[in-house]
């Protein structure tokens, strides 16, 4: 059964949200963001069940985020594709771009931020070989970066709005909801696999890009001044070291986002220490398009994965979901747009 947010609920859950969240305004000027709000788009996503590739609840999500964007006012491009698997079987992909921009900024460099909405088929990591075969849920490895930027996007649509908004809508935004992101090669197949088998919706974006930028079609002109990918950003107990491929790629950019996060009080999470490379959307980003891309990714040095324990399993459900984490994440990346 389908259940779709209708045109006029989205409206009044901005508003009613929105009052909320001006309410918790500190001393300083903080960028508006509101953890309700995303955190209610969290817990949508998880209502339609695991997100695994061309599944139903996949299918379901993405015709809803597609018009939760168009509800705030993006012009909306659904990107469809093929990418071989680690098996070299092609796998459908969608992914789901948002371009938020006005007359006035068409023409200007953008910001892309993107996050994978997807979810991964096994649950990997579980001691036991029997549970590995469930699907993650993914309330924190997927749907968190999606949740914060939902609520960046509805941000954006207040902010286009100058009958609402203060705050001048100068540069315009691109939100990618990057699929098949956590497609990458199982712990349970042991046959022969190929190369790059993560983030393969980013790879055809990526490749996408590189070939309309070698083209005369009229998309070909849009560029960007430089990218944030979002992952596994909601829980309570979360670190945000400096990603090496961010840093070799971007540095610039990763210290410019670290430094906004400790002028806002958010030097524990964002902390200021190198984290081993990780492969997400962003290295696709950085290395196919060239587009300096830098990842917001929970990673803690301690464990043997780098990851938190419940990373790929069936406990990545709304118990690992902080609001002040996804405050904190959210804040600092109106902060750059």
């Amino acid at each position: 059964m389908k259940s779709f947010v209708t045109k006029s609920y989205i409206v009044l859950l901005s508003l009613v949200l929105f009052t909320a969240c001006t309410k918790k305004q500190a001393v300083i000027e903080r960028p508006s963001f509101c953890a309700d709000s995303a955190y209610v788009y969290i817990e949508r996503q998880m209502a339609f069940g695991p997100r695994v590739p061309n599944g139903a609840a996949h299918m379901q999500c993405a015709v809803w985020l597609i018009e939760q964007l168009r509800a705030f006012g993006a012009e909306v491009e659904l990107q469809k594709g093929e990418m071989p698997d680690y098996r070299g079987n092609n796998q459908q992909i969608y992914n789901i771009i948002g371009h938020f921009y006005t007359p006035e900024t068409a023409d200007r460099k953008r910001i892309l931020l993107g996050a994978h909405y997807d979810t991964r088929p096994w649950c990997d990591e579980e001691p036991e070989y029997a549970d590995r075969f469930y699907n993650v849920p993914g309330a924190n490895d997927g749907a968190s970066g999606v949740g914060v930027l939902l609520e960046v996007a509805r941000q954006l649509g207040l902010r286009m709005d100058t009958s609402v908004s203060k705050t001048p809508f100068t540069t315009p935004v691109d939100i990618i909801f990057f699929d098949v992101e956590d497609m990458g090669s199982p712990n349970v197949y042991t046959g022969p696999e190929r190369e790059d088998t993560w983030c393969l919706g980013s790879q055809l974006w990526a490749t996408n890009y590189v070939q309309r930028a070698n083209s005369q079609e009229p998309t070909a002109k849009v560029q960007y001044q430089f990218g944030i990918v979002l992952d596994m950003v909601g829980a309570p107990d979360a670190s945000f070291p400096r990603e090496m491929y961010s840093t070799n790629y971007a540095a610039n950019y990763q210290q410019q986002i670290w430094r906004a996060a400790q002028k806002l009080g958010y030097g524990s999470l964002f902390i200021n220490q190198q984290s081993y490379p990780i492969t997400d959307d962003h290295y696709y980003i950085n290395r196919i398009a060239g587009i300096p891309c830098v990842d917001v990714i929970h990673y803690d040095i301690r464990n043997a994965t780098g990851f938190p324990s419940w990373w790929h399993t069936r406990q990545d459900d709304m118990t690992n979901i902080a609001k002040p984490t996804l405050q904190a994440v959210g804040e600092v990346v109106m902060s750059q747009l």
